[in-house]
C-alpha cells in the first residue's frame, strides 16, 4: 500500500561519506556517528500504525532501525533533560517531550516493510514516534538536542505547543511566561 508524501522543503541529496548523526545538549557523552558507524548499532523491528494529522492512517507498518533508547544509553542524560529538539535536513526541527521518545517502540528507522526507506519518506534516517502524529516522525534526521525546556520548532507558531497525539485535542496555548 502506498502512503502520502508530505514534507517541508525539497527532498535532500544523501551522501553517505558526508552524512553524520549528532547528539548534543544536556548529555554526559556527546555523540557523533558517521553513516557507517550508525549502521553498526544494534537494530530493532517494530510493527505499528502510522497516523497523519491530515486525516490518513496506514496500519501495521514494519519499521526497522536503531532504538531511541539505544542512543540514550550511549549519551547518558544530564539531570534536567526533559525535551528534545530533533534537527533534520534543510534546517527543519521538531520539538518532542523526552517522555514521548523514551519508549520501547520509538526508533530511528532506515527500513519500512522490509525495504530501505525511499528518499521521499526520509531515507537515510527517519525518527518514528508511532503514538504521535507523523509530523513528529521527522524525516532526514541529523541530530538530537536535549534541553531542559520546550523550544518552538521550525515553522511552529510561538503561541501554540502541539503534542501531536492522535485522537486528542493536542494544541495548548502557551502563556507569556513559556
Amino acid at each position: 500500500m502506498k502512503w502520502p508524501v508530505l514534507h517541508y522543503g525539497s527532498v535532500p541529496h544523501f551522501d553517505p561519506d558526508r552524512w553524520d548523526f549528532e547528539v548534543r545538549g544536556l548529555v554526559e557523552e556527546p555523540l557523533k556517528l558517521s553513516w557507517a558507524e550508525f549502521n553498526t548499532l544494534p537494530r530493532i523491528t517494530v510493527t505499528r500504525d502510522f497516523h497523519c494529522v491530515t486525516r490518513w492512517s496506514r496500519f501495521d507498518n514494519r519499521w526497522e532501525g536503531v532504538a531511541f533508547r539505544e542512543i540514550l544509553r550511549r549519551v547518558r542524560l544530564k539531570p534536567g533533560a526533559a525535551f528534545v529538539l530533533v534537527h533534520a535536513e534543510q534546517g527543519f526541527t521538531a520539538n518532542v517531550p523526552l517522555a514521548d521518545l523514551d519508549r520501547d517502540d520509538v526508533l530511528f528507522a532506515t527500513h519500512h516493510d522490509g525495504v530501505p526507506l525511499t528518499l521521499d519518506h526520509g531515507y537515510p534516517l527517519r525518527l518514528v514516534v508511532p503514538h504521535l502524529y507523523a509530523w513528529k516522525s521527522v524525516k532526514w534526521a541529523l541530530a538530537l538536542e536535549f534541553l531542559d525546556h520546550d523550544q518552538p520548532a521550525s515553522g511552529s507558531r510561538t503561541d501554540i505547543t502541539c503534542m501531536a497525539t492522535p485522537g486528542k485535542n493536542s494544541a495548548t496555548p502557551r502563556t507569556e511566561n513559556d
